[in-house]
């Protein structure tokens, strides 16, 4: 690695210890790593690599540069007010400084051509991700969250979650890229480059995760107000652990396991929640905002913004705008006893 590479991967370091500081003194720390420079996939490694050669090249580029520059002052000719103004190299063909430009244009140019060879074959290795026995999913983003359908098989098979992606270690993955509003852009560096979501148009975002993990993806693309709390994680998970996954997700919710829980769905289905979520099992069948079937069992709340606890669920519930303004979830009105008793079963929904 070279000097300017650690220095770079230094700054990264601190800069994310700077935000992972400031999410967690106000609740919103979000698992996993964000890194360009840290591929756990084929397709991030790519991109890595060609980051690896535009950094070299740029950062020998500006040495040189300086480095010219130096001897140059340090051999030009000194002079004070009274030194008359030499105008004879106005009209004196300089073999050594001529030779020079030529030259330096001459390296440049092959310098830019590497460039962009190398990004031409990036693109071309990106395109040739092995896609045999896939796992297919379709994302939308949504001001300001992310809906994911996993589906491939029998109506029944098919479920949605939110603002989390759970794929298998070691196996392709295509993800259909749709938009419900305006442009987003999804971006998970550990593993893939971004990709846009345009509103009428779809796109095919492939990779593939090498390690387990918890890998951190954001919006690219300033999308509103919340641009910046809309956050996913990719859950890379080895297969036996993926396919137990899979089963829970595509399961009702469970029955009320107390009398709390009980009286906590009830609440949901008498109040306005109806009106937006969907919990599989219920009456509640509406698409407005995330599937609730499994909500218990997600690593955090509003799209990254807050971790996934009973009193930080009660905050979102009874004040969405105190931690996220301009979210279309309104308020609630509940009392406390039956906000207690909607979050219990809430949380029960694994």
């Amino acid at each position: 690695m070279t000097a300017a590479g650690l220095a770079v991967r230094v700054v990264v370091a601190i800069a994310a210890i700077g935000l992972a500081a400031a999410a967690l003194a106000q609740g919103t720390a979000l698992p996993g790593p964000h890194d360009a420079l840290a591929p756990v996939g084929p397709q991030a490694a790519h991109i890595g690599r060609l980051w690896d050669l535009f950094l070299a090249i740029c950062v020998g580029v500006g040495v040189a540069v300086l480095a010219v520059f130096a001897v140059a002052v340090w051999r030009a000719g000194r002079a004070d007010a009274t030194t008359p103004a030499d105008v004879d190299v106005l009209h004196r063909h300089e073999a050594g400084p001529f030779n020079a430009v030529v030259g330096g244009i001459a390296v440049s140019t092959v310098l830019l051509i590497v460039l962009v060879v190398a990004s031409v074959w990036t693109d071309r290795a990106l395109a040739r991700l092995p896609l045999a026995d896939a796992v297919q999913l379709q994302v939308t983003g949504h001001q300001w969250w992310w809906d994911a359908q996993y589906g491939g098989g029998p109506a029944s098979d098919s479920f949605n979650t939110a603002n989390e992606l759970h794929v298998p270690v070691g196996k392709p993955v295509v993800v259909t890229l749709r938009s419900d509003d305006v442009i987003h852009s999804l971006w998970v560096p550990n593993l893939a480059g971004k990709k846009d979501l345009i509103p009428g148009r779809t796109a095919l975002l492939q990779f593939r995760a090498d390690q387990p993990g918890v890998y951190r993806g954001q919006c690219a693309e300033f999308c509103g107000f919340q641009h910046a709390f809309m956050a996913f994680q990719v859950i890379a998970d080895p297969p036996e652990q993926y396919d137990a996954w899979l089963a829970r997700q595509r399961a009702e919710a469970p029955e009320p396991a107390s009398a709390e829980e009980r009286r906590g769905r009830e609440v949901f289905l008498g109040a306005e929640c109806v009106m937006c979520h969907a919990v599989r099992g219920t009456t509640a069948g509406a698409r407005k905002g995330p599937d609730l079937t499994h909500v218990g069992g997600r690593l955090t709340l509003a799209a990254g913004t807050l971790v996934n606890d009973g009193e930080r669920m009660k905050q979102w519930i009874r004040d969405p705008q105190s931690v996220k303004p301009g979210t279309t979830m309104p308020a609630s009105s509940l009392g406390d006893a039956d906000l207690a008793a909607l979050v219990a079963w809430l949380e029960s929904l694994k």
